[in-house]
């Protein structure tokens, strides 16, 4: 996928942890989901479509977070990718490369999709509709309420008050697709979590 790529869907699924028929509707999932979790870690698999026809890049990995705005998103197959954000700046680790790209991360995630899972607000940035039952799944639409010319639609599919899947439509004619498997809930996290200390010999660029 590479690492510009996979740093952009990084930024858009940080904004994304805001937080039915089945239980509760989709709405009522997602604010009880970002009411009673404030960590979060599990597996995921991770599908990129550029354009209608093309191949998607697969991949998979093992993600944590926690409220306010820390992630470790570590990408295992087909390739090695590290990305680590502690509330204030943000590691991109290639292995193949052995580079390290640092950069600040914005405190205030505001309407970027990823200000669902760590951010701290939704409603406020977001517009939110049912979107009906799919695979038994609710489904929540959430639509940037001002447009940043970087995506057009976060698609959320909820259970047990917890996201099981997530789908960005950017404005890039992109689509991610991330399956979440093995989520759980305020797991005890290591201190080190969302420490990155960059590899010895590794080239560091960025702020």
């Amino acid at each position: 996928m590479g690492d510009n790529v996979a740093m952009r869907t990084f930024i858009l699924l940080c904004g994304l942890a805001y937080s039915g028929i089945a239980s509760a509707a989709g709405i009522d999932q997602l604010k009880a989901f970002w009411a009673n979790t404030h960590a979060a870690q599990g597996s995921f698999a991770q599908s990129v479509v550029a354009k209608a026809g093309r191949k998607s890049q697969n991949s998979t990995g093992h993600f944590a977070m926690a409220r306010p705005g820390k992630l470790r998103w570590a990408y295992e197959k087909p390739y090695q990718l590290l990305l680590v954000a502690d509330g204030e700046k943000l590691w991109s680790y290639d292995a193949d490369l052995n580079q390290v790209t640092m950069s600040k991360m914005d405190k205030a995630l505001g309407a970027s999709p990823a200000a669902l899972l760590t951010g701290e607000s939704l409603d406020k940035h977001f517009t939110l509709t049912e979107a009906g039952v799919a695979d038994g799944l609710e489904i929540v639409d959430a639509v940037p309420k001002v447009v940043d010319g970087t995506f057009s639609r976060v698609r959320i599919g909820l259970s047990n008050n917890l996201p099981r899947l997530m789908e960005v439509r950017d404005n890039f004619g992109q689509t991610t697709t991330l399956l979440f498997t093995e989520f759980q809930s305020n797991p005890l996290l290591g201190k080190d979590t969302f420490r990155f200390v960059a590899p010895k010999g590794a080239d560091v660029v960025g702020e």
